[in-house]
């Protein structure tokens, strides 16, 4: 039986448990619904693969065949969608789509590492375009290395350059992502982060990059990557059967 002061005790710690597991929840409720108070979800309707390809407003500037992170010709059947963020505040998909063009974006080159000596990744996306760099038979090298995220995953990269809206970026890049798992036949398991490609090297402290970082909890993968998946998962029920064009 409890004594008088154990009588009041408890209430206080159940209450101290609930904040600690509250606090600990890892979910970013309050960016999320900011996020949320930016989209017009109640006038979505049901859309043709090709007018959901329209929405994301795709254009396409490759590498030119041969060059730069083309130099080599790579293919690949992709198996997955590796979502990134680009960590960059000053450039815009344009300038990307121009680096990745010019070759500007470098990697020192060798074994256990990057295969090619560039960065390359197969979309850019911004609140209001989409950028297609590289056709996505052919593989890019923006996740681990020689593992499957690079030999098997379409690399999607999200800007944060200053001015940009990051949630309409987020939600450009989840109809793209849906666009992409309709037409390569990728299920929704396989639309993963950056972060799930661990990158086993001598010259790399933590093989898991916290990236996308404003998808992740804590540096992990938890209620608000789910959340995204949700948001893929909304636009890609959306969709009508219909003709897909392949995006390379």
């Amino acid at each position: 039986m409890f004594t008088r002061c154990a009588r009041f005790a408890l209430p206080a710690l159940l209450t101290a448990a609930v904040i600690i597991v509250a606090c600990s929840t890892p979910t970013n409720h309050s960016r999320i619904a900011s996020w949320e108070a930016r989209y017009r979800d109640a006038f979505l309707g049901r859309v043709t693969p090709m007018q959901l390809l329209g929405e994301v407003n795709m254009r396409m500037d490759l590498i030119t065949a041969g060059t730069a992170g083309r130099k080599i010709y790579r293919p690949m059947s992709p198996r997955y969608i590796t979502i990134h963020s680009t960590q960059n505040y000053s450039g815009d998909a344009f300038n990307h789509a121009l680096a990745l063009k010019r070759g500007a974006l470098r990697a020192t080159k060798r074994k256990g590492g990057n295969r090619i000596g560039y960065l390359t990744w197969h979309f850019t996306v911004q609140e209001n375009i989409a950028i297609q760099h590289l056709p996505c038979r052919e593989q890019g090298e923006h996740a681990d290395f020689d593992g499957p995220g690079n030999n098997y995953s379409i690399g999607i990269e999200m800007c944060e350059h200053r001015g940009n809206d990051i949630a309409l970026t987020i939600d450009k890049t989840a109809r793209l992502a849906a666009y992409l798992m309709y037409t390569y036949n990728i299920p929704l398991s396989h639309v993963v982060p950056h972060y799930h490609w661990p990158r086993i090297s001598p010259y790399i402290k933590d093989p898991h990059k916290n990236c996308p970082h404003f998808l992740m909890d804590a540096g992990r993968p938890r209620g608000t990557w789910q959340w995204f998946l949700n948001r893929v998962n909304l636009h890609y029920n959306r969709l009508i059967p219909g003709p897909a064009t392949p995006l390379g």
